[in-house]
């Protein structure tokens, strides 16, 4: 058994070119061969987010603090919120981010195939992410997020 105590792995900031804003990742576990998942924990100041996105395994998000915006292509943007589990299926391109005015944290698990977990594509664009985090603060006292897609093939 492994114990990783808070606060022995150092942080690291979110590269410009997979981020808008300022972000901080802090590691929370990487298990060893043969499994293949890993996890992180996310902040984002208010306004930052990441680019669209996919994961060859999927990827599941965990909401811990504050107020986000998640989005699948082709799909409306909706709020996230603390206690939400997001599951972002295997190739399903997204983004997410925290909103204009509230920063939001979540803990992002996701397996690796072939030493990579994450397929990193164009950033959204400001105009973009400008609209979606309107629509989602619009719809943030009654919004009802997507249904998983739980099933499997």
């Amino acid at each position: 058994m492994q114990i990783r105590r808070s606060g022995t792995q150092p942080s690291s900031r979110g590269m410009s070119e997979f981020f808008s804003g300022p972000v901080r990742i802090d590691p929370l576990f990487e298990a060893p061969l043969p499994a293949r998942v890993t996890s992180v924990s996310v902040t984002f100041e208010p306004g930052s987010h990441t680019a669209w996105q996919s994961h060859s395994l999927g990827q599941t998000l965990i909401i811990t603090s504050g107020f986000g915006v998640a989005q699948s292509e082709g799909e409306d943007p909706f709020g996230i919120r603390p206690g939400d589990v997001i599951w972002c299926a295997p190739g399903e391109k997204h983004w997410h981010g925290a909103s204009r005015d509230t920063g939001m944290t979540h803990i992002a698990i996701v397996e690796s195939i072939d030493g990579r977990a994450v397929q990193w594509m164009e950033k959204v664009t400001d105009e973009h992410y400008q609209a979606a985090a309107q629509m989602a603060k619009e719809r943030r006292r009654n919004v009802v997020p997507p249904q998983p897609k739980y099933g499997r093939s």
